[in-house]
């Protein structure tokens, strides 16, 4: 089976670009009620994940952030504590598990690194609950 089987195409996930702030990162996240999101840069390319945590140990390490503040400030210039890392879309069956087993998603990208999509854990525990158990 090849991890395509599992891709959530980049048109049904929800992403930011590295270009937007904390404030619009933070609205995104609160309006898909995700706790962390792809991040793409101009090109495309994934570029890494933005979580929660992320947004609040920079407010908590920000001497005088505010809420308002957070509009200034680009998620380009935030410390993110977790990487997850992607695979290609060639890539085996094994190299996409072992990362699931860490990850809640799995970020797929191409040769180049362009982003296209996302492989859910919860997608794949799906597949093997209904096709393996009996």
């Amino acid at each position: 089976m090849q991890i395509s089987y599992f891709l959530l195409p980049k048109e049904q996930v929800a992403y930011i670009t590295s270009s937007i702030s904390m404030m619009e990162a933070m609205e995104d996240l609160e309006r898909h009620h995700y706790t962390a999101i792809p991040i793409i840069d101009d090109e495309g390319k994934y570029v890494g994940t933005l979580s929660e945590g992320d947004l609040l140990w920079k407010l908590k390490n920000s001497f005088n952030l505010n809420f308002e503040a957070m509009r200034d400030i680009p998620i380009a210039h935030l410390q993110r504590r977790v990487h997850n890392e992607s695979v290609e879309i060639t890539a085996n069956m094994e190299d996409m598990l072992t990362l699931a087993a860490d990850q809640n998603f799995v970020p797929v990208v191409d040769s180049q690194g362009i982003f296209l999509g996302i492989i859910r854990r919860k997608d794949i525990i799906a597949y093997y609950t209904d096709n393996i158990t009996d």
